[in-house]
């Protein structure tokens, strides 16, 4: 269903077209009532007419609207075939030319503090990815999207290097996220769980750092081949990342589910590690008793040069 400018959706007012995508299109809109303005996403038309899709996409969102974090964005709730959400300004990590290393650091640990609240009430995002994280004016992420891949359905994707591919939910066999960003095992049409976030959490965390996309290739298959076997090349990123950084990312881009980090707290945990205080992991060790030597974070820049890479 589409909308223009004066449209109403119950008591929202639409005000300009803000993009489409596989899943519908999103627009700004006033809400009449409480004199806000809001973002409504429209499905659709094939999606709204499918009473099984409709019926789980309102479970999703009744579990999605309790999600109240500051790095979420708020789900107001259900109007027709829209989902009414948060209207977040700002522009999203796709539009950056390049982020600083502090800044990275800074974004990626606001993002896994989103993922382990959202992780906690079972909820996995399923397709993260630069363009569904904004940074608004003041600097802070705002994860949008979140868990609405988990039941998308069946739908057609525009031919470019890099689409949302989507399946119903209840199929074996299936493939949902975007392709540069999913897991191997979603690559591989496999059942995902929360590791599969960590793991395009990684992809994203690589690309804010170096700049450029970590899986390319001249087709759909090229990128999932891409996922499933291109070695990873770590020694693209900034002289400046700290070498506890590094071995975050090692661990977020396992390819072996059970020799991946599994569990994003510990990456926000890592990224929180107050100043001599070493990462969680080397604190672990001293308690337990094992000899290491900790990679230490240096408030606020975690740039030193015991921490950069030869």
């Amino acid at each position: 269903m589409s909308l223009k400018t004066g449209d109403r959706i119950g008591p929202y007012e639409v005000t300009g077209k803000l993009g489409a995508g596989g899943m519908g299109e999103v627009y700004a809109a006033k809400d009449t009532r409480l004199n806000r303005n809001v973002a409504i996403k429209v499905l659709p038309a094939a999606l709204a007419r499918d009473a099984d899709y409709v019926a789980r996409f309102q479970r999703e969102a009744q579990a999605l609207a309790a999600l109240n974090h500051p790095h979420i964005a708020t789900i107001y709730g259900l109007e027709d075939s829209a989902i009414v959400m948060e209207l977040v300004e700002g522009k999203t990590l796709a539009e950056f030319d390049g982020i600083p290393v502090d800044d990275a650091i800074e974004y990626a640990r606001q993002i896994a503090d989103a993922l382990e609240a959202a992780h906690e009430k079972g909820i996995t995002h399923r397709d993260l990815k630069p363009a569904n994280i904004k940074v608004t004016p003041e600097g802070s992420i705002k994860v949008l999207d979140f868990g609405l891949a988990k039941v998308r359905p069946a739908v057609s994707a525009p031919p470019d290097d890099s689409p949302t591919l989507t399946l119903r939910a209840t199929q074996s066999g299936v493939i949902v996220g975007t392709t540069s960003y999913m897991s191997p095992e979603q690559a591989a049409g496999k059942e995902v769980d929360r590791r599969a976030d960590i793991w395009s959490f990684g992809v994203v965390f690589y690309e804010m750092l170096t700049g450029k996309r970590l899986f390319i290739g001249e087709s759909i298959s090229h990128i999932l081949a891409a996922v499933l076997q291109t070695p990873i090349d770590f020694a693209a990123l900034p002289a400046t990342t700290p070498a506890a950084v590094r071995e975050l990312l090692r661990r977020c881009l396992e390819r072996k589910l059970r020799a991946r980090l599994q569990w994003i707290g510990e990456a926000r945990a890592i990224m929180e590690a107050p100043p001599g205080r070493g990462t969680p992991a080397a604190s672990l060790n001293r308690k337990c008793g094992v000899s290491s030597t900790p990679s230490v974070r240096k408030s606020p820049s975690w740039i030193a040069a015991g921490d950069q890479a030869p």
